[in-house]
């Protein structure tokens, strides 16, 4: 029933009226949804007036029009629906650290260990439901040993508004009664299950599993009966996939009042980094991914995330990374749950500082990585790059560049020592026309990029041979490098691919390779 109740609460929105409270749903108008499906238009949800006059998921749009001439409906919309099913998942990690959507209507969470934060289940639970309810949410809410049997009992034990506990080890008696479809299987699976007699699911627990799979012509489909019994008995683990990374590291700030001022979220972060550096601290780690959430009290959730180029603690300098996205959180209704998460721990070994200035080496490493924070968090991650050489004497294969990180700059001082490189060089070479040109030698003019240029100085060759034992390089020509400058001081990096008399092609042509200025 998402979709109808994210459509409802939307046309709320929409009338300004107040969401209506869990369990009055109930509208006198029957309502559908429709999908185009394989054949023909059907129903894919039914509010419950539409219901009670016998319309149901999977009825045929048309059927459904002749029971109910005056029937309203609307086509679905999955992407919306999708979307704020996750946006609600977000919202609910302010509960637990793994949550998860559960198909398209539903979301799963792992509460293991986190209980006895909010006085047990039946508290937690409680509290669940008042604020989906507050915020205008229908839920149903199941909690179980497994995330099968929390499914099964929430769709399928339970109604609109109520909630269940199924003690730790009771699942096999809650299944017992329940339909063999609350085992997630499919439609046909399901049938095939009825044509042996076996509609509850307590029915399969004391069939021979060899039996039961010798039942099916399909080995997939016994594999899955036995496979979800298994998973909601807890024989077999199931995992989930958080929406959120699962963060190694996180502290929380629950505010009395919400806040709903952008000082207080500063406020809180300055609050939360101080703690979390200082656990880092105690532990000899640092981080290098570092993420704010901010839960307000009307269902939203909104994070800022920062990342450095190598593990830090420094909290001044994750605050001020994190500082240039703050505005972007929005109070709102007001905020009264802030989490700062930090993930990629690594240990950090610090070397003592010099004493003297005089003692300080001219490159200070630490300063120059913090410098590429700074700007990698203001004009994007992949802004900030660094290059990286290969094992090429060829200009456009000797280096390429990578987005910044610490580890490039240990494979930067590996880098060997050629002769001077421009500091900007092209990725393709780009042909240019020469005059006056002088055998062996530079140009004395040529036209780039339509411009005539006077050459006033040069200096060269330095003459590159091609990779000869590579077989693409099979007939390459060498090139003859110069750096040339015009008459207006502008420096550039030419070259002469080919040599007259070579027998690899016409006559020699120009390029201009890059510039150094």
């Amino acid at each position: 029933m998402w979709p109808l109740d994210r459509l409802r609460r939307k046309k709320s929105r929409q009338l300004k009226d107040k969401p209506k409270k869990s369990g009055k749903t109930v509208k006198r108008i029957p309502f559908v949804l429709v999908e185009k499906g394989r054949h023909g238009i059907e129903v894919v949800a039914a509010n419950e007036a539409a219901q009670s006059r016998n319309i149901y998921s999977g009825l045929a749009f048309t059927d459904a029009r002749a029971r109910t001439p005056d029937l309203v409906f609307e086509e679905i919309d999955r992407v919306a629906d999708r979307n704020a099913l996750q946006k609600l998942a977000d919202w609910m990690v302010r509960f637990s650290p793994r949550v998860s959507t559960d198909g398209n209507d539903a979301i799963v969470m792992e509460i293991t260990g986190l209980d006895h934060l909010f006085g047990g289940e039946a508290k937690l639970m409680e509290r669940i439901r008042a604020c989906l309810q507050t915020n205008g949410y229908i839920s149903q809410i199941a909690i179980a040993g497994t995330f099968g049997a929390a499914n099964a009992l929430a769709r399928y034990r339970i109604n609109i508004g109520d909630v269940f506990v199924s003690q730790l080890g009771h699942e096999k008696q809650d299944l017992a009664d329940l339909s063999v479809k609350a085992l997630r299987l499919s439609d046909k699976t399901v049938q095939l299950l009825r044509k042996f007699g076996l509609t509850r699911i307590d029915q399969l627990y004391g069939l021979d599993r060899k039996a039961l799979t010798r039942r099916f012509a399909s080995r997939e489909a016994a594999d899955a009966v036995v496979l979800r019994l298994d998973q909601a008995l807890g024989i077999r683990h199931e995992p989930i996939k958080p929406v959120i990374a699962e963060p190694e590291w996180a502290m929380r700030m629950s505010c009395p009042e919400p806040v709903a001022a952008q000082d207080g979220v500063e406020y809180a972060l300055d609050h939360l980094l101080s703690q979390l550096c200082h656990k880092l601290d105690m532990h000899g780690v640092g981080a290098r991914d570092f993420c704010l959430y901010a839960f307000g009290v009307d269902g939203k959730c909104s994070h800022i995330s920062a990342s450095s180029a190598s593990a830090v603690r420094d909290a001044n300098h994750i605050r001020r990374l994190l500082k240039e996205h703050v505005e972007t959180i929005n109070p709102g209704f007001g905020i009264d749950l802030f989490m700062l998460s930090a993930a990629r721990i690594e240990g950090l070994d610090h070397d003592a500082k010099p004493l003297a200035a005089d003692m300080v080496g001219g490159f200070d490493e630490e300063a120059f990585i913090r410098l590429a924070d700074r700007l990698a968090v203001r004009l994007g991650e992949k802004a900030v790059q660094m290059p990286i050489f290969h094992e090429s004497h060829v200009p456009e294969r000797s280096e390429s560049f990578s987005q910044f990180a610490t580890h490039l700059m240990e494979a930067r001082s590996l880098s060997r020592a050629m002769g001077p490189r421009p500091l900007r060089m092209f990725e393709m070479p780009e042909h240019v026309e020469v005059m006056a040109e002088v055998p062996d030698g530079p140009p004395a003019r040529l036209i780039w990029r339509r411009v005539m240029r006077k050459i006033v100085r040069a200096d060269g060759p330095e003459r590159i041979a091609p990779e000869w034992w590579k077989l693409s390089e099979k007939g390459a020509r060498a090139r003859d490098y110069y750096r040339i400058e015009d008459e207006e001081g502008c420096r550039y990096w030419i070259y002469r691919h080919g040599l007259y008399d070579d027998n690899r092609g016409g006559p020699p042509q120009w390029y201009m390779h890059g510039v150094f200025a």
